[in-house]
């Protein structure tokens, strides 16, 4: 039985974009160049319809066909990319996710990033109770102590057993490591390449961000990082096929 992706009667429209498309997002982070029957395979089509299609890539700079008949991106792909950059606004993206998770869980939802040797809540959406983690946007906090310092060490990477056990399960959890009343879990945002951009932090009082809390909003917080790591350039399929096979275990600190 061929695996090939039988050719639609249809040749126009939504069809051939998502056909075009295929081919573009064939290419991984590591490939130079792609042979004809390795886009075929990566892309189920038949090597009629990739190379004509192909063709009209190439008009539009889209894919370029080397001197030994392979493929590579062309320039207006890295155009595009520019323009995505010049045009990106951090807080565009993470704040309505974050408003969404904080909708979700009740809880109040930091967005932090690193600068040298502290971090700094470069976003905040606060809960609505009248107890709360109170932190500001642009308030320094340390980078050794919470979910969210730990988890820009960790994706950061800092080496040792923690780190290691924080990357392998895909966040961090802290239990009163910071402040003895609070608790929170964080997971890493990655944009372009692949590099950290921050964590986003879901935390408040230990009173009411226990492990049965974090266990009920693991997938909201996932949910929350990998959108935003899309939004920004990334790509979150690294994120869920670890989350998978994580089994949403996670690291806890507490003292």
């Amino acid at each position: 039985m061929s695996d090939v992706t039988p050719e639609p009667k249809d040749s126009s429209g939504v069809a051939v974009i998502d056909r075009a498309c295929a081919i573009l997002f064939a290419f991984k982070p590591d490939d130079s160049a792609l042979t004809l029957a390795e886009l075929a395979a990566r892309t189920g089509l038949y090597k009629s319809t990739l190379l004509r299609l192909a063709g009209a890539l190439i008009q539009h700079r889209m894919l370029m066909r080397l001197e030994d008949g392979r493929y590579q991106l062309g320039p207006a792909t890295f155009m595009l990319g520019a323009q995505y950059q010049r045009n990106l606004n951090l807080g565009d993206i993470v704040l309505p996710l974050m408003r969404e998770l904080a909708d979700a869980s009740g809880e109040s939802v930091s967005f932090y990033v690193r600068d040298d040797a502290v971090r700094v809540c470069l976003h905040r959406v606060d809960s609505t109770h009248a107890v709360r983690f109170h932190v500001r946007e642009g308030d320094v906090l340390p980078l050794e102590h919470g979910s969210g310092g730990l988890a820009l060490l960790a994706f950061g990477g800092e080496t040792g057993d923690v780190y290691d056990r924080i990357r392998e399960v895909g966040y961090s959890v802290s239990m009163g490591d910071r402040e003895r009343d609070t608790a929170g879990v964080s997971m890493p945002v990655f944009g372009v390449r692949q590099t950290l951009r921050g964590v986003v932090t879901l935390a408040g009082p230990s009173s009411r961000i226990d492990r049965a809390f974090i266990d009920r909003h693991l997938t909201d917080l996932f949910s929350c990082a990998a959108r935003a790591t899309d939004g920004l350039g990334g790509d979150s399929r690294a994120l869920r096929a670890q989350w998978r096979a994580s089994g949403a275990q996670g690291s806890e600190r507490s003292d």
